[in-house]
Parts: C-alpha cells; structure tokens; sequence
C-alpha cells in the first residue's frame, strides 16, 4: 500500500476487465466492469476507469491480475488481442510500480482470505492444515493455479495447467475428443473445459448424433430451460461438469492438493444446484486405485465474486511489491 495516493486492482480477462481501488483501510472499492473488446490498448481502459472512479486521486501502484502466463516484461493475453510492456505501462500511467501476475495466481492468493460464507462444499472430504490448495476454474479459458505452504504462509503457483492435454475418461468422451482431434492439433482441458468449450462440447455432440446445432451461447447452453428442450444442451453441461471434475482430480493428484481443491471462474456457480448434482465429484473421485485418497479431499465452489481482486489486493496489503526507484 502506497502511503500517498491510491492503489489499482485489476481482473483482466479476454471478454471482461474488473477495476477497482484499494484504500489505507484495505478495502475494495469503486468497482467497475468493463469489455475488454471496447478498448484498443490496457492503458486506455485504466485511464477511463480512473476518470470514472479517482477523478481527483493519484493512482500510485497497480496489481494487474492477467489471463495470460507472466513470464517477463511483455504481456499478452490468451484469448484476446491486448498486448503491452509492463514498465511503458507504468511509464504512460505515471505509476511508481506495476505488478502483473496471472489471474488464477491472483484467485488462488485469494483463498486464505475467503470467508465461511464465500464458499459452498461438494462432496465429501475435510480440508487438512498445511498441504498444498489446488485452485481451477473454467470461464473465457480455463484457470488453474495453487498453494503451496511454506514458512507460515504460501507460495501462489503461476500455472498454465488448463492447455494440459485432456484426457477423455469414458467412451462417449472419447468420441467427442476423436471429432475435436480432426479439427484442432492439440486438445486441451481448455477447449472442451470454458465457455467457448460448451460450445464446441454442444456442436460436437450434435454432429454425432447427426442433428442440427443451433446458434446457442455458453450462457444459453448452460441454462436449464434450454436443456429441456435440448437434449444435446443438457449432455454438454453434463459433460462439461464431468470433464471439470476429471481436471480437478488430476490437480488434486499433482499437487498432493489435501488443503482442498477451491472452483473458481464465471461458468460454475451460475449453474448452482445442477453442479451440485452433477457427476462432478463422482468424476474428480474416478481415479481407480487412488479413489479413497480423493474421497478425503474437499472440492469447494467459490461463490464471492471476483476472487481475484482480492488477491491482487492481498499482495499489496502483504507488501509483496518494491516500488520503482527514480
């Protein structure tokens, strides 16, 4: 935390951005949305958010949680064109420091924070002190990040486990995957596992089953009332709640995750009581010799919104941030 001025957050996804300030108290404030599309460059949409939100305040440092890997200076995004250089960033914003982390690096530095409340469990399983949290979550893509525990605290990972391949884990999966395969040369959990994978999951299930596919959206697709009329709408959100929970058990593997394994993203808690009783738990629990080891693991669906804010506040609260010396 800055001691003069005001400090930014920000959520920045492929479809939508999230800003907003972080006071002396800590607390998150003057949030607004804005689609990521509408903007040429990142720096346009900071200036006309602080115009909105700060107009007579001196933003001083920025934690910019991105969809995309963080590997150095250049930023660009996964699914969408914004691309930038972190320290031009600062310099055209006049900012003394600029953080830049990936969004589910950000969610998953979220999780200590999360209240009871923030939170609903599914399935079985207890949570045990000290081991590792696994943290995923589908939307535009397919967040995947963790916890660590070390010293007292936890080390966030900067992960990219959503373009793992993904594994089919029954037949009809399998034809599914096959007909993917003959379209795109690598398939990962993401292109099946995201909002534009119920999509692909919905087409693809049409067309082997040889009916027509209509023109529905991930939002369309998702909602109960179409799965009615649909049969086709409804097995893709069974599938895709089935694929997550394969995903969510390879993480959970991966990571020795008996922490718990926390959901996040834009897609699951809006299908609330159809995600609960899904075949979710009974897929992230399907792993063979290995299925009493994950019966013990808690799966939890992250229902406070935009986790990721609160992360990225979290570093600035834990000073994890060295301001720029001029």
């Amino acid at each position: 935390m800055s001691e003069h001025g005001i400090d930014l957050v920000a959520d920045i996804g492929a479809t939508k951005s999230r800003f907003a300030l972080v006071g002396a108290d800590g607390a998150i404030a003057q949030l607004r949305v804005f689609g990521t599309a509408d903007y040429l460059h990142i720096a346009d949409a900071i200036k006309a958010y602080a115009l909105q939100a700060a107009p007579s305040q001196t933003l001083r440092n920025a934690v910019l949680a991105v969809a995309c890997p963080v590997l150095g200076d250049k930023i660009s995004l996964v699914n969408h064109p914004w691309a930038f250089s972190t320290a031009e960033l600062r310099q055209q914003l006049g900012l003394r420091q600029v953080r830049v982390i990936n969004d589910f690096t950000a969610v998953a530095l979220a999780v200590p924070k999360l209240k009871s409340s923030d939170f609903i469990q599914i399935g079985p399983g207890s949570p045990v002190a000290g081991h590792p949290i696994g943290v995923i979550g589908p939307g535009t893509g397919l967040g995947v990040s963790g916890l660590i525990p070390a010293g007292g605290g936890w080390i966030p990972l900067q992960s990219e486990g959503g373009h793992v391949t993904l594994a089919p884990a029954n037949v009809r999966e399998s034809e599914v995957l096959n007909l993917i395969r003959c379209r795109l040369d690598h398939v990962s959990t993401e292109r099946l596992v995201s909002g534009p994978g119920l999509v692909n999951l919905y087409r693809a299930l049409c067309e082997l089953d040889g009916v027509p596919a209509a023109s529905f959206s991930p939002a369309e697709i998702a909602d109960p009332l179409v799965g009615m009329k649909d049969t086709r709408a409804l097995e893709a959100v069974k599938m895709f709640c089935a694929m997550l929970g394969t995903a969510a058990g390879n993480l959970a593997l991966t990571l020795g995750a008996q922490g718990g394994i926390y959901i996040a993203g834009g897609i699951v808690p809006g299908l609330g009581a159809n995600f609960q009783r899904s075949t979710f738990r009974q897929a992230f629990e399907g792993k063979g010799r290995f299925q009493d080891y994950l019966l013990k693991i808690p799966t939890y669906v992250i229902t406070r919104p935009l986790p990721a804010l609160l992360g990225a506040a979290y570093l600035l609260e834990r000073g994890d941030f060295q301001e720029a010396r001029d």
